[in-house]
């Protein structure tokens, strides 16, 4: 696949990624990674209220474009049918008390991608709690 054709292909997937996800690609970062013989792909979601990132899922493949194919099939495949966590936290020196929603396999995953990137001593998390199956 030529440069401009893959870059082409880059942009329509990340496009259908926030469209099955429901956000805007303003809310979105797909964070690239070059290993020596993979590429490492971390979507991170933005939220636009508190400006905090969380990871939303991670995927190794031998392109971008094959990356982004792994990612898209995880969120239209799988991402619906895990269980869905509450998060409640406070940044520490901060007032405010924030609610942020993961999905994952278990709350251990689910704090995962909430303190991914993050000093876990800046954050004081209240409660995580399993939310119903609708």
């Amino acid at each position: 696949m030529t440069t401009s054709n893959e870059n082409i292909e880059v942009a329509k997937l990340q496009k259908q990624i926030a469209e099955s996800l429901g956000l805007t690609l303003d809310n979105l970062v797909f964070n690239f990674e070059n290993g020596s013989e993979t590429i490492s792909l971390e979507l991170i979601t933005i939220n636009p209220v508190h400006e905090q990132t969380f990871l939303l899922h991670k995927t190794k493949a031998l392109t971008k474009v094959e990356a982004l194919q792994k990612m898209n099939e995880y969120v239209i495949e799988n991402y619906k049918r895990e269980n869905s966590y509450t998060v409640q936290w406070v940044k520490v020196g901060e007032d405010d008390l924030h609610t942020s929603y993961f999905r994952a396999q278990n709350i251990y995953e689910a704090l995962d991608k909430f303190y991914y990137g993050r000093d876990l001593s800046n954050y004081n998390v209240f409660s995580v709690t399993l939310n119903p199956v609708a």
